[in-house]
This record gives structure tokens, C-alpha cells and sequence, in this order.
């Protein structure tokens, strides 16, 4: 089943837009934890930032902002910026969150946080409102995230009573990160993967004009932190569902086909979406897949699954699998009712727990996408299989068909091998540690480290455009006492020139400005 957007005309397909929200991240630097967190929080901002500046496809984190509630009023160290393209000006920002601690334990005030958010929510504001690069945002909302080593439900009531009156029409999501207080009990996984909890740690959630305070706690460790941060690169558009699933009819009930939808989620991120898997060379855009590219163009329909028999999972050859594994899980969205939203998780979960129990895998096909006119040639079908687990959800992965199938042939292990040489054999493996699972983070390819040096190398020709610029008025912002520590980042309010690359990247290409002190 091809998740991409291939069949245009010419081999090419158009740029989708990106339905991720922006991001604004308040970091809270109160005093005793900020000093023994800021270094784990700061590497792990940079390696997801360094992964989502490199991957192909719709940008995963359109436009950041970065403040930091210190001292008596909240600083704004980045105004929104295009992580994609603009990693330097990330650099530059995270090395100046890094040396905060080194100017002595900042007593920030109960309400910077507060204040953080609001400024945050007036810059996004003004961004959207006064330069034209709001319109290349297929949507204009952003969520807030703030992270803190305080009491958890007591930074909710601040925020809950600090934002009682602001203006929440563009605000997605305000999540609050307690990292290292109040931990939840670890669950058992069979990876041992240490991973961010999500359930909130107070009884009811906040709310806020129908705005969520999610309330989460996460390990004070590099590991956890960068699986917290991670969640960003989901695709996190609820406008439509991404699969149908069609099931035969119902012979007992004598009811009709039963259509289950469902969301698809990535397990893990396609390494040919990365530079670092070309030698240097960047994918293209135009040729990336995967399903969070696929959810990305609005104008395509649900893929459509059709269930054509069961198979026994022990009679399913691992070498017929191929491609990136998809998660399955029942639709979140939000043009569906309550009631045909809760229909359907039922019977997903009821799929689940029949194939499970009985130990069946689902074999589907794809069905081919309705084209119009002039459109191309239909697309070939494929064959997916649906593996279950524990959880409420569903393992999709490419099976081989008869045309792409070789021909193999191995002869079985003989019986009779000689005695010396497989104890010899023994002895070698028993040499090497064994372990009950694999633990995907025992693996490390230092991806991030490549990447970090590869977006951080300046372009030629940014070099000789920046050489020609006049020098700024500050050399070192926090040498100064000219950058402003509170209010919202100053926009360019005059029409910009116009930039190949579009009215975002001609709005974000230049150095940061900057801020003149709040009254």
C-alpha cells in the first residue's frame, strides 16, 4: 500500500501544507532544580530540534518560540522561527539557556510562567495577524508547552488563574511538564523502553474556554526527556481519519459490511527521509512518504483496506514483510459524533481481542484511490497484514505478492553435523550477552551528532549574505541590558520583500532582532 503522493502528472506531486501547530516551550528556570536539569533539558531539545530540522515532507514543527520565566518577568530568548532552516538561531538560543544557571540561582516570580504564556499567545497573535506568512499556515493555532520542575497542580493553578480573561481562541493545547516530581509508577514493557507518562496527576483536568491543561511527569533523564519531546513529530491532525478498514458482513446478525476508521501512527521515522541516509544529499520533498505525509494533503480521501481472509500467525514467514511498520488505532475525529466515535473504538477493540485471543492475523488489500480525468494510470494494489498485540491497536506492515516474489530455495538443516564443531559453536555464543528483549535504545548510530554538525555548517552563500549585512547593535544579548525581558517580541510590521521560498521563509530568514526594553 503506497502512503505517498505519487501519480501526479510528471512523477511530481504538490507540496502539502503542514497541519502541525506551532510551538511555544516556557521553560522554568526557579531555583533549587533549574541548575541540575538545564543540561539533559537543553540536550535533548537539541537533538529532536536537529531531527526535525532534517526530515523531509511537511515540516513536523512549523514555527518555535522559546521563553524562559526568570527573574522577575518572563524572557523571550527566540521569537518564532522555522525549525527547518533556522537550527543555528535554535543553537544560539539553547546556548543561551545554558548559561543561565551560570548567573546564579534566579528567583523568578509565581506569575512568570504565566506571563510567559501570555506574551507567547500575543506574539503567535501578531505573527498571524500582521505579516502575511500567517497565510501560508494551513492552520493558525499553536500549542503551549512548559516545562518545570515545580509542584505539578499547583503550576496548573496559576496558569488557571492567571488566564482567566486572555484570549484563547488560537491555543490547541497548554500542556504542563513536571519533570521530576511526583513520578508515576514505571509499567512493565517488554522493550524496557523508559518512556514520559501521560496520564495527569490531578483528578479533573483544568479548563480554560475548553482548553485542556494537560498536566504530565516525566524522569529527569536524557532518554525520557527526548521521548517527551518526540511526541511533537506525531502528526496531530484530528480533521479526518487517515484508513478505512472494510469487514465482510455480519452472517449472524444478517447486518451489512461493517467499516471500522481508523488513525494511522508512526512507530518509528523513515531513515529515507533523513540527510544523513543520502551521504549529504537531502530527500526531496516531492518524493517522501509515509503515513505522516500522506495525512498532510487535505484533499485526499481516507485509504480504504478491504479484509479478504485471516491466517494463522504461525504460518506468517517474517520474510515476506517488508516496509516501515504502521501503528492502527481507532479514529480521533473530531467531525465525527460521540456516539459513531465510541461505535467505533468498540469495534476496533472487539477486532483486536478476537484476532489476539485466537491467535489470527488479518490479511487485507488495498483498494485504489477514486482518480478523476487525466489523472494517471490506477495504482497496482497491495496486500497489508493487521498483527495484534496487548494494546488497543494494530501492527500494519507490507506483505510480498507473487509479482515481486524471487525465487528461494535453501536446503533444510542436516542431522548429522559434526559434534566438535557445533560445541565449538556453543561456546562462541555463549560468550556473548543475552538478554530477554531488544532494547532499542542500546543502539546507537550517533545520528544526532551528524546532524548537529551537518545543519549547523553554514552555506556559502549565507555567509556572503550575512557578510554584507551592517554588524548588530549587540554583540552578546545577555552582556547587555537593552534586551527585553518581558514583552512580546517586536514584528516586522511593514510588507517584507518577497522570497523564493515563500512569505514564511522571507519573514524568518534574517538574524534575530533585537528587543528594546518594556516599559
Amino acid at each position: 500500500m503506497n502512503f505517498g503522493r505519487r501519480g501526479e502528472p510528471g512523477g511530481k506531486s504538490p507540496a502539502a501544507p503542514s497541519r502541525q501547530p506551532s510551538r511555544i516551550l516556557v521553560v522554568d528556570v526557579r531555583a533549587p532544580c533549574w541548575p541540575h536539569t538545564c543540561r539533559r533539558i537543553c540536550e535533548a531539545l537539541e537533538n529532536v530540534f536537529s531531527l526535525a530540522g532534517s526530515l523531509a515532507g511537511p515540516p513536523r514543527i512549523p514555527l518555535l518560540s522559546i521563553y524562559a520565566a526568570a527573574q522577575s518577568q518572563p524572557e523571550c530568548l527566540l521569537p518564532f522561527v522555522p525549525v527547518r532552516g533556522g537550527f543555528a538561531r535554535v543553537q544560539r538560543c539553547l546556548a543561551e539557556l545554558r548559561a543561565l544557571p551560570a548567573e546564579g540561582a534566579l528567583q523568578a516570580k509565581e506569575d512568570a510562567v504565566t506571563q510567559a504564556v501570555k506574551d507567547g499567545l500575543q506574539q503567535f497573535k501578531q505573527f498571524t495577524r500582521q505579516s502575511s506568512a500567517g497565510a501560508s499556515l494551513n492552520s493558525s493555532f499553536v500549542e503551549v508547552t512548559v516545562l518545570t520542575s515545580q509542584v505539578g497542580p499547583e503550576v496548573v493553578k496559576g496558569l488557571e488563574a492567571g488566564l482567566q480573561g486572555v484570549d484563547l481562541v488560537r491555543l490547541h493545547q497548554l500542556q504542563v511538564v513536571v519533570i521530576g516530581r511526583d513520578l508515576l509508577p514505571e509499567p512493565s514493557d517488554a522493550e524496557g523502553i523508559s518512556r514520559a507518562r501521560g496520564e495527569a496527576s490531578c483528578t479533573e483536568p483544568a479548563l480554560l474556554l475548553g482548553t485542556v491543561i494537560d498536566l504530565q511527569t516525566v524522569e529527569d533523564d536524557l532518554v525520557s526527556l527526548e521521548t517527551s519531546f518526540k511526541a511533537w513529530l506525531h502528526d496531530c491532525g484530528t480533521d479526518r481519519e487517515h484508513l478505512h478498514l472494510l469487514l465482510p458482513p455480519c452472517t449472524a446478525a444478517g447486518a451489512g459490511p461493517v467499516h471500522v476508521k481508523c488513525d494511522i501512527q508512526e512507530r518509528l521515522l523513515d531513515p529515507a527521509l533523513l540527510p544523513a541516509a543520502f551521504h549529504g544529499s537531502p530527500a526531496s520533498t516531492q518524493e517522501a512518504t509515509g503515513p505522516f505525509w500522506m495525512a498532510a494533503g487535505h484533499s485526499l480521501a481516507p485509504r480504504r483496506l478491504r479484509a479478504i481472509r485471516v491466517l494463522k500467525a504461525e504460518g506468517l514467514c517474517a520474510s515476506l514483510l517488508f516496509g516501515l511498520p504502521l501503528l492502527i488505532r481507532p479514529t480521533s475525529c473530531w467531525r465525527l459524533n460521540w456516539d459513531e466515535l465510541e461505535a467505533n473504538q468498540h469495534s476496533f477493540q472487539a477486532l483486536c481481542r478476537c484476532l489476539k485471543t485466537r491467535e489470527w492475523v488479518l490479511l487485507a488489500q488495498s483498494e485504489p484511490q477514486e482518480r478523476g480525468p487525466g489523472r494517471g494510470p490506477l495504482a497496482a494494489a497491495s496486500l497489508q497484514v493487521l498483527l495484534p498485540s496487548e494494546s488497543s491497536s494494530l501492527l500494519l506492515q507490507s506483505v510480498a505478492v507473487r509479482e515481486l516474489l524471487l525465487p528461494c530455495s535453501f536446503p533444510l538443516l542436516p542431522d548429522d553435523l559434526p559434534g566438535a564443531e557445533v560445541s565449538r559453536m556453543e561456546s562462541i555464543l555463549e560468550g556473548l550477552q543475552v538478554e530477554p528483549a531488544y532494547n532499542p535504545l542500546s543502539g546507537s548510530s550517533n545520528l544526532y551528532q551528524v546532524l548537529r554538525s551537518r545543519l549547523g555548517r553554514p552555506q556559502a552563500s549565507r555567509i556572503q549574505r550575512v557578510s554584507e549585512r551592517p554588524l548588530p547593535r549587540q554583540q552578546s544579548s545577555r552582556q547587555h541590558q537593552t534586551k527585553a525581558k518581558a514583552a512580546v517580541a517586536p514584528l516586522h510590521i511593514a510588507p517584507l520583500p518577497a522570497s523564493p521560498g515563500g512569505p514564511l521563509e522571507a519573514l524568518c530568514s534574517g538574524e534575530e532582532e533585537d528587543f528594546a526594553d518594556s516599559p
